[in-house]
């Protein structure tokens, strides 16, 4: 008897299935039992769930059982159905794929169809979600439904997989990085290899990723939903004001709501992404379609990042959101292995959820954690200092906490401040602070109220300070501490391996230090630096998004002045101050003020060099919006009425605004001097913490090359 060409392909689909064992048994388990039972498998498309069900029509088969196969898009009426394929026997087996539309699985098949099937009947439905929840919670069910979810195969069913096919190994290990174990991506890497085609790598060929979007993807209703897919696959995760900043609308929710409702975009605690697989095709096809449209939604999700730092407060939300600005920088070669832990999307991101960091210093249990990881990987000398360290106001020590409670990792922060307080009798001798003291003293140019912030101790317990999560938290959460908490003039941040992280550290605008360099239990460490009166932190974030859209990052230097910054202490700044209001409404009144290369100004100033008009014009902001503050402030408010009538809209003479605010001579005077002395310190405390009302601003900077050092001027 001749074989037809069904029993062939059969045959064939059989000797290319692999995997699977866990759900094999599972149904296997089912049949042996033979009492009815609902097994729902659901999963992404391509996962393998039409091969799955065809499997377990071959394993009912073997067990002399009758099988059914639907599919449900095909089907017009199960009552037909019934009425003509469905035989009403007690060993049937009714297999039904491509259960994807919840209505039809919610009101035909659970309500019409299945209640209809004999008692002892062995169902197996497929669909891209999981069944409506109706199904788990009702009690009838119980112990009925078995739900089957499909996840990708595992490296070694891939490979078994391609050797089936015929893959050449040195292909299969391309295939294997590119599709992730997902059966529908090795089935075309396999079908682009018979063909003589390239195989799927780094860079995928544009047919393997038109074959996956069309597999995969639902049918796109306009192209601003095809951007909004697109978008997401761009991005860590997708949250709908994200979304909205991404396609430039006002209101993103019908495309945030179809995104949500896509069988290969997954929810998470952060927002929504594709599936990984998902997510690498449409970057790549679109990286190959329209890089134009990829870099500017690069540019948008960056700007939309920075603005949390400037319009919101916060903290959790800013601290989040680092991880979401690294991985805009996944493909950078220099910093891109550096980010391993979110660089992996999704999972990298769950990794890292699944650590925490304490809330505030460490004391007790938690420190004793701390020491012990310091003289693990740096020794005794080192857990003394950590612990000496706990006792002083200007260190603090954080842990990082792994999903069981333990401590994975730690780092100690110390502030060094212009005034040393090295003499005082319980400061410990530490050679990091030495040397970081040392060249504060001669090169930091710190001014009253400034403070450099040393990273003394930063390390996982596990890797040291290899690439790791709990190496990338830290990395993020000190980038936090950075932006918003300590506001520091200038970061020194010490490394066991500086050759390793010094490519890095350049890209990031930390430049290598080795007078600051310091011997401790036999191991030289090299120290890096960055000044944020160079380059405050807006203008820095903006760097770097620059950097990752640049073929050469090195080729974008640190946004510079015209001139270095000019570092006034107190007195000077005060003195500039007052002159800045004898000439502030006059038309070249501020041309020649000090203030004008300060980081006060520089911080207010747009992207790029500001000229002499954008200067003068953020300086006389700068002064407006201080003495707005005042007149907001109840116990202010006298101060800035004899200033407004002095300098904001000065009258002819001091004698007609003390007339005009109806005081004696002696008391407008002593409110004039109330409000300057105020208006001064409003300004000085920005000069201190970068500039501008928003955290600092673009356009702030010097230095001649990446990663170079500060450069800041003392006033002729």
């Amino acid at each position: 008897m001749t074989d037809r060409l069904g029993d062939r392909l059969v045959t064939a689909r059989e000797e290319g299935f692999v995997g699977r064992r866990r759900e094999t048994a599972a149904f296997r388990a089912l049949l042996a039992a033979g009492r009815g039972a609902v097994v729902y498998v659901h999963g992404p498309g391509g996962i393998g769930k039409t091969t799955l069900l065809h499997h377990f029509a071959q394993l009912a088969r073997r067990a002399g059982r009758p099988a059914v196969r639907l599919e449900a898009a095909g089907v017009r009426s199960y009552e037909e159905e019934l009425t003509e394929r469905i035989p009403d026997r007690p060993d049937l087996v009714l297999l039904i794929d491509g259960l994807d539309d919840p209505r039809v699985a919610r009101d035909t098949v659970h309500r019409e169809l299945l209640p209809r099937l004999p008692a002892d009947a062995l169902v197996a439905l497929a669909g891209r979600t999981a069944p409506p929840l109706s199904w788990r919670l009702d009690p009838a069910w119980q112990g009925l439904l078995h739900l089957l979810p499909l996840g990708p195969l595992d490296e070694a069913d891939s490979r078994e997989l391609l050797t089936r096919r015929g893959v050449p190994r040195a292909v299969q290990d391309q295939g294997l990085a590119f599709t992730r174990g997902h059966p529908l991506a090795l089935a075309l890497v396999a079908d682009v290899a018979a063909h003589g085609g390239e195989a799927a790598g780094a860079d995928p060929s544009p047919q393997i990723v038109r074959a996956l979007l069309a597999s995969l993807l639902e049918a796109v209703p306009t192209p601003l939903h095809r951007t909004a897919l697109e978008a997401s696959s761009q991005v860590l995760s997708t949250t709908e004001p994200l979304l909205a900043a991404l396609l430039q609308v006002a209101d993103a929710r019908p495309y945030f709501d179809w995104l949500c409702g896509l069988s290969a975009v997954e929810s998470g605690l952060r927002g929504v992404h594709p599936h990984d697989l998902v997510r690498d095709a449409l970057d790549a096809e679109l990286r190959w379609r329209d890089p134009e449209r990829r870099a500017a939604l690069h540019r948008r999700a960056s700007a939309y990042y920075q603005r949390l730092f400037t319009q919101e407060d916060d903290r959790a939300r800013q601290r989040a959101v680092l991880a979401d600005f690294a991985y805009l920088h996944r493909d950078s070669p220099v910093v891109g292995p550096l980010l391993e832990p979110v660089a992996r999307g999704a999972a990298g991101a769950a990794r890292l959820d699944r650590l925490s960091v304490s809330p505030g210093p460490v004391s007790g249990g938690e420190l004793v954690e701390a020491c012990t990881i310091a003289a693990i990987h740096e020794g005794i000398e080192a857990a003394r200092l950590v612990h000496d360290w706990s006792r002083r106001p200007e260190a603090q020590t954080y842990t990082v906490r792994g999903p069981d409670g333990v401590a994975a990792g730690f780092y100690t922060l110390i502030e060094l401040g212009g005034a040393s307080p090295a003499d005082a009798p319980d400061v410990p001798d530490d050679p990091a602070v030495r040397a970081a003291r040392g060249w504060l003293a001669e090169h930091g140019e710190l001014r009253g109220g400034e403070t450099a912030l040393l990273v003394r101790f930063w390390m996982s317990r596990d890797e040291y300070q290899a690439v790791s999560p709990v190496q990338t938290l830290i990395t993020l959460r000190l980038t936090h501490h950075y932006l918003t908490d300590h506001k520091p003039a200038v970061t020194l941040l010490p490394f066991a391996d500086p050759e390793f992280w010094e490519p890095g550290c350049a890209y990031v605008d930390f430049a290598r230090l080795p007078a600051a360099d310091f011997t401790a239990a036999g191991r030289r460490f090299g120290m890096f630096v960055h000044d944020w009166r160079r380059v405050p932190a807006l203008a820095w974030l903006a760097m770097l998004t620059e950097r990752e859209r640049a073929e050469d990052p090195f080729t974008v230097v640190p946004p510079a002045a015209s001139d270095p910054l000019r570092v006034l202490d107190r007195e000077e700044f005060a003195e500039a101050v007052r002159d800045a209001l004898r000439g502030l409404v006059r038309a070249d009144g501020l041309r020649d003020s000090p203030l004008l290369r300060t980081r006060l100004v520089a911080g207010r100033c747009a992207a790029g060099e500001a000229g002499p008009k954008e200067r003068v014009a953020a300086l006389r902001e700068a002064v407006r919006a201080a003495a707005a503050a005042l007149e907001a402030s109840p116990q202010d408010r006298r101060a800035f009425r004899a200033l407004h009538h002095t300098y904001l809209r000065p009258a002819d003479t001091q004698a007609r605004a003390a007339e005009l605010l109806r005081l004696p001579m002696t008391t407008y005077r002593r409110h004039l001097t109330v409000g300057i002395a105020r208006l001064t310190e409003l300004l000085w405390q920005e000069e201190l913490e970068g500039g501008g009302p928003e955290d600092g601003g673009p356009g702030a900077g010097g230095g001649d090359r990446p990663g170079g050092p500060p450069e800041v001027s003392r006033p002729e």
